[in-house]
C-alpha cells in the first residue's frame, strides 16, 4: 500500500477543502498516478489510474514525477504532450493546470494538480500562478506530515504489537506501573499467577497484589534488583515468586517501574531440569572414584565398541539404567534413539503391544491407527530391557526370537518387521536361580548375557560414599535453592558404615531428606532419616546391655545373617551369595542357621 493511500481519507478532504477554498477542481494521484482524491470529476475516478498509469510517458504528471519541480501549462488544449489526446482537445476539457510533487524525506510520494475547466477557473490559477504555485506547496507538505504522522503511527503499533507478543510469550508475569504504583500493564501470565483475569489487574495499586513490595522504593530510587525471593499473601492464598523489578524514565524523571516475576516452583524446576539434564549420558556422569567403580566403567567402555547383547545385573539401585545410557552415548549408535522399557512396570496383558505393537483393531480399546512398539522406536540405536527379570514366560520366547532374527510381528499383525537394535538388559534377580527353578528360559539368558556386566553395591565400594553424598548435596541445594555447605561428622559416619540396601538410590533419597530437613547450614542426626537411625539404634543395642561378650555376639551375628537374607531371600542360591558377602563357607552359614535358630 502507497503511503497517501493509507490517509486516503485525509486525501479526500484535503482536495476538497482546496477546491472550496480557491474555486479550481482538484486532483492528487499516488506514485503509480491512481487517484487518491478530488473534486468534481475526479470524484467520480477515486480509485482509476491517471495516465493510464504511465510513469515513463511524457506526459504532465509523469514529467513533474521524475523531474520534482512543479509545472504549469496554461493552455492544456495547445499542449501536446498534457495527456495522449494531442493538440487542440484535452480528456475532459481541461484548459489549464498547476501541479506540484508532494515529497517525504525526499522522495515523491504523490502530486496535487490544480485544473481549471473554465475561463474563469483558468484566470483564478494564471492571475496568481506563483501565489497558487506556493499554497499547493503548502497543501503537499501538510500532506506529507500527516503521511510521516500515519508512519510513526504504524511503527508505533507495529511495535506495540510486538511488544504484546514478546510480553505475553514469556514465561514471566509482567506488570509495567507507572510512578504511583499503579499497574498499567500485565500480560496473562501475571493474570494466571494471581489466579485472575487482566481486566481485574489493570488500575489497581501494586499493593493490591503485591503488598509491600521492593519495588516501589525502585520507583523512588531508580535502583532495580534481580531475582528476590519475595512471598504474598494474597486474597487467593500464598504467592511465592522470585522478582526482577527495574525502573525506566520518562524523560528525565523516573516514569515507573517494570516488575517481572516467576513462580519460585517453576524456577527451582527449570534450575534443577538445566543442571540435571544432559542430551547424552556418559560414564563421566558415573560418580564414584573406587577401584570397583572403576573396574566397571571400564568395561563398559569397552562394551560400547561392540554391537553384542548387555546384561547388566547388580541390585536393585546401583545405577544400572546409566550405565546402559552410558554404554549407547559411547557407542557407534549414540547418535540413534536409546528406548526404556520396564518389564516389570507394564501390566502383562499390555507388555506385548508395547514393546511390539499392534495393528488397528488387534483387540478392544486398540487405536484405530495401530501403533509401533519400543522395538520398531530403538530401530538404529539401543533397546533397555530393564527388570528383565519380570518377563513374562510367553514373551521371553518371543524376545528370544527377536534377538536371533531381529524381526517380529506386530500383534494382530502378519508382516514382519525387520529392526537393527542393540539390547541391553538389566536386573536385580539371580536368574539362574530362576533358570533352574524353571522361572527364566536357559536359552534367553545366554543370549542376553553375551557381555555381562556387574555393577558393585555401594557397600563393596564405600570410598565413593562420601562423594556421592557431596554430589547429591549440591544437586539438591541447587534444586531446592538451599546453601548447605555440608554433614555432620556423626552423619558422615553413619553413611559411610551404613551397608545401603537400596544402594545409591536409596543414599541419594537420604541426602535429599536431609536437604529438605536442615535448618541450619550442615545436615546432622536430626536430618537422618528415621529408617537409618532405627537400623543404627539394632546394631548398637547389643552394646547397651549386660550380656556376655559371647552372648552379644551371637545376637549380633543373628541380626547381620536375618538381615541379609530378608535382603536375597531363603533359596539356595540367596544363601549362597549370603555367605559369600559374609566370607563364609556354605556349610559354617547353615550351621550357623542352626545354631542361632535363624527362620526367615
Amino acid at each position: 500500500m502507497s503511503i497517501l493511500k493509507a490517509i486516503s481519507d485525509s486525501v479526500r478532504q484535503v482536495a476538497e477543502a482546496i477546491g472550496v477554498a480557491i474555486g479550481v477542481e482538484v486532483e492528487i494521484v499516488d506514485t503509480d498516478l491512481t487517484i487518491l482524491g478530488g473534486t468534481g470529476i475526479y470524484a467520480s475516478m477515486i480509485g482509476q489510474k491517471e495516465e493510464d498509469g504511465q510513469l515513463d510517458s511524457n506526459y504532465l504528471y509523469a514529467r513533474v514525477f521524475r523531474s520534482g519541480v512543479a509545472e504549469c501549462v496554461e493552455d492544456a488544449k495547445e499542449d501536446e504532450d498534457y495527456d495522449d489526446m494531442g493538440r487542440g482537445q484535452s480528456h475532459f476539457g481541461e484548459l489549464a493546470e498547476i501541479c506540484t510533487p508532494i515529497r517525504l524525506r525526499g522522495q515523491i510520494i504523490g502530486i496535487i494538480g490544480l485544473v481549471a475547466f473554465t475561463e474563469a477557473q483558468r484566470q483564478i490559477l494564471l492571475d496568481k500562478k506563483r501565489s497558487m504555485i506556493t499554497f499547493i506547496e503548502k497543501m503537499a507538505d501538510l500532506l506529507s506530515a500527516k503521511a510521516e504522522q500515519q508512519e510513526k503511527l504504524e511503527d508505533v503499533e507495529v511495535s506495540r504489537d510486538e511488544m504484546s507478543t514478546v510480553l505475553e510469550t514469556t514465561h514471566e508475569g509482567i506488570f509495567a506501573l507507572d510512578k504511583g504504583g499503579y499497574i498499567k500493564h500485565c500480560n496473562n501470565m501475571a493474570a494466571t499467577l494471581f489466579k485472575t483475569t487482566k481486566a481485574d489487574i489493570i488500575g489497581h495499586h501494586i499493593n493490591d497484589f503485591m503488598e509491600g513490595t521492593p519495588a516501589l522504593e525502585v520507583i523512588d530510587t531508580g535502583r532495580g534488583y534481580t531475582e528476590n525471593e519475595e512471598i504474598y499473601q494474597t486474597l487467593r492464598g500464598k504467592a511465592h515468586f522470585i522478582v526482577t523489578t527495574k525502573p525506566f524514565n520518562t524523560g528525565d524523571e523516573i516514569g515507573g517501574a517494570v516488575i517481572s516475576f516467576r513462580d519460585i516452583k517453576e524456577a527451582q524446576k527449570l534450575v534443577y531440569n538445566i543442571n540435571t539434564r544432559a542430551l547424552k549420558n556418559t560414564l563421566d556422569d558415573i560418580v564414584g572414584s573406587s577401584e570397583e567403580i572403576r573396574r566397571a566403567k571400564k568395561q563398559a567402555l569397552i562394551t560400547a565398541k561392540g554391537n553384542s547383547t548387555v546384561l547388566i545385573t547388580g541390585e536393585s539401585g546401583t545405577g544400572k539404567e546409566m550405565f546402559a545410557k552410558a554404554i549407547h552415548f559411547a557407542s557407534p549408535r549414540g547418535e540413534g534413539p536409546f528406548v526404556t522399557v520396564n518389564c516389570g512396570a507394564i501390566p502383562e496383558n499390555l507388555l506385548e503391544s508395547e514393546l511390539f505393537g499392534y495393528e488397528k483393531g488387534a483387540f478392544t480399546g486398540a487405536s484405530d491407527k495401530g501403533k509401533a512398539g519400543k522395538f520398531e522406536t530403538a530401530n538404529g540405536g539401543t533397546i533397555f530391557l530393564d527388570e528383565i527379570g519380570d518377563m513374562p514366560p510367553h514373551l521371553q520366547v518371543k524376545i528370544l526370537h527377536v534377538l536371533q532374527n531381529m524381526r517380529f510381528e506386530r500383534v494382530g499383525g502378519n508382516k514382519n518387521i525387520i529392526v537393527d537394535v542393540r539390547v541391553i538388559a538389566a536386573t536385580n534377580k539371580d536368574l539362574e536361580g530362576m533358570i533352574r527353578e524353571g522361572k527364566f528360559r536357559e536359552d534367553l539368558y545366554y543370549r542376553l548375557s553375551v557381555i555381562p556386566l556387574m555393577i558393585p553395591p555401594l557397600r563393596q565400594r564405600r570410598d565413593d560414599i562420601k562423594i556421592l553424598m557431596y554430589h547429591f548435596l549440591k544437586k539438591y541445594n541447587t534444586f531446592m535453592n538451599r546453601k548447605i555447605t555440608g554433614f555432620t561428622k556423626e552423619v558422615e559416619d553413619l553413611y559411610m558404615n551404613h551397608d545401603w540396601p537400596g544402594n545409591v538410590r536409596e543414599l541419594e533419597n537420604a541426602v535429599e531428606y536431609g536437604t529438605n530437613m536442615a535448618f541450619g547450614d550442615t545436615i546432622g542426626m536430626d536430618e537422618v532419616p528415621t529408617r537409618l537411625l532405627r537400623n543404627e539404634e539394632s546394631v548398637m543395642k547389643f552394646h547397651d546391655t549386660d550380656l556376655s561378650l559371647s552372648e552379644q555376639v551371637k545376637r549380633y551375628e543373628k541380626e547381620i545373617i536375618t538381615r541379609k537374607l530378608k535382603k536375597y531371600g531363603t533359596s539356595g542360591n540367596a544363601k549362597d551369595t549370603v555367605a559369600k558377602e559374609l566370607g563364609l563357607s556354605r556349610a559354617t552359614l547353615y550351621r550357623k542357621l542352626t545354631e542361632l535358630e535363624i527362620t526367615v
